[in-house]
């Protein structure tokens, strides 16, 4: 056996006393209302704090060497003072013991677990809110009872955290690195937050006024060290500069929101003046995040969600359509997105769904959505097609949409025949396609399905169909 085995199993086999709880026990600790159950020598061994508590003449403060009340312990007949801990929660308590028993601890909350300041589900808890609690906390409790080594794994810890927590969190870290003297820790906290761009008077609300200063002094100083590296005849450095700066903005952003931080987005918005449509925020979210951080990002009022992104001109519906995505779709039409909005080359969400639709039934599969789900596809259709229905009827288009036909017209001749020459084979596309049970259409009925309609709507609707690779490749904004 190895010694870095047998060190390790020596720390499993002390850690396994505190588990154990009453097991040799001689101490019980009552912290929040509930006993912890540990052994004098092991404590006053690791702890100063501890050490002076069981044997110096005057014990230091957080515990009460009297203890409040008195309940069996151990073997009958047997009777131990229970010491009250008022200084700390069970939790960080529970944390301290187990690196005073075992030299090693993970300071995050467990992954997934419902947490307090957490409102995401299902996470991780590596840099939210939560997690930067509880090593505060942690590090707080670490120095008032004295163990330097937990002190300095946590402000390790915590300096990994900050540097993807929320520009919130990480004021609430520069506070307490300064309240515990932790320069290291400060150094990191200051620079983030100076770089940050907010305002002083939004530091003013979160931060001491001298640490305003100080982050405003180190801003001053990055500024003087930039233009004394830049050739003031080169005007196109300025230009690369900001360039540069736009780009940490976007990706600071993109970091916030795959974190669900919408608040920190709101605060680069409020103090930097970010822009939300020229960062492409909303389509990026659309792609990359959950409904629910899309409909906060929408909430803020900044971002026009039928803004046309890039080259091709797509807005955010155009991407949730070409996602199938029902989600999404139906977040963007609650704030407004129009069903209509066209990009450069003239194509709709609806057209997109359309075509999506089409490969689907007729091919048995969608270039680029190879595990499209035929329910989700089928959804997003309904979605648009109604949503574009309404529209036309709020704008009185009645040739077009009369309020006293269905939203998906039947599939009968009578009904075909009523409609005009130009618009029949679209028509009668549309109408199949709505109608369709479209997981059938993917298996044995989509063959016969194919052969049925190949004839009568090629020739007719061939002219208005849209090469459905101009979707599908990825998305260019």
């Amino acid at each position: 056996m190895s010694l870095e085995e047998t060190l390790r199993t020596l720390s499993m086999d002390y850690l396994n006393l505190l588990i154990n709880g009453q097991a040799f026990s001689d101490v019980t600790f009552s912290v929040e209302g509930r006993l912890v159950h540990a052994h004098r020598c092991i404590l006053a061994a690791r702890s100063l704090y501890f050490r002076k508590f069981f044997c110096g003449p005057d014990p230091p403060s957080g515990l009460d060497p009297s203890g409040s009340r008195i309940v069996p312990v151990g073997s009958p007949g047997s009777r131990t003072n229970v010491i009250p801990v008022n200084s700390v929660g069970y939790e960080v308590f529970l944390l301290l013991l187990q690196f005073l028993y075992s030299g090693q601890v993970s300071i995050l909350p467990p992954k997934h677990e419902p947490r307090p300041n957490c409102g995401e589900r299902g996470c991780w808890h590596t840099h939210c809110t939560s997690a930067v609690d509880l090593a505060l906390d942690t590090l707080a409790a670490a120095r008032y009872f004295g163990v330097e080594q937990l002190a300095l794994l946590t402000q390790k810890q915590l300096a990994t955290m900050v540097e993807k927590a929320s520009i919130e969190d990480v004021m609430k870290v520069l506070v307490a690195s300064r309240k515990q003297d932790m320069h290291q820790l400060w150094t990191t906290c200051s620079h983030l937050v100076a770089k940050s761009g907010l305002p002083p008077e939004v530091l003013a609300k979160h931060l001491p006024i001298d640490v305003v200063a100080k982050i405003e002094e180190l801003r001053l100083k990055s500024s003087l060290a930039r233009r004394s590296l830049m050739p003031h005849h080169h005007h196109h450095h300025d230009l690369t500069t900001a360039a540069d700066i736009e780009d940490q903005k976007i990706r600071r952003m993109r970091r916030a929101l795959d974190s669900s931080d919408v608040e920190l987005v709101k605060l680069m918005v409020m103090g930097e003046g970010l822009n939300l449509d020229e960062a492409l925020a909303l389509h990026y979210a659309v792609e990359h995040c959950s409904r629910e951080v899309v409909k906060a990002l929408l909430e803020l009022g900044a971002a026009d969600v039928n803004y046309p992104a890039g080259p091709a001109g797509k807005t955010p519906l155009h991407i949730a359509a070409e996602m199938v995505s029902p989600d999404m779709v139906a977040v963007l039409l609650d704030h407004h997105a129009d069903p209509n909005v066209r990009t450069v080359d003239g194509i709709t969400p609806l057209d997109i769904l359309r075509t999506l639709t089409s490969d689907f039934l007729f091919k048995g599969a969608v270039p680029g959505l190879a595990h499209i789900e035929p329910n989700k596809l089928r959804l997003c259709l309904e979605l648009v097609q109604s949503a574009a229905l309404v529209l036309s009827r709020e704008e009185g288009n009645s040739a077009n949409a009369p309020t006293s036909a269905p939203i998906y017209p039947p599939m009968n001749e009578e009904h075909n025949s009523n409609s005009s020459g130009g618009n029949l084979g679209y028509l009668n596309l549309d109408s199949r396609l709505v109608y369709l049970n479209l997981g059938a259409a993917a298996t044995g009925s989509g063959h016969q399905m194919r052969s049925r309609m190949d004839g009568d709507d090629e020739s007719s609707h061939g002219s208005q169909r849209h090469d459905p690779s101009m979707y599908h490749h990825p998305h260019e904004f």
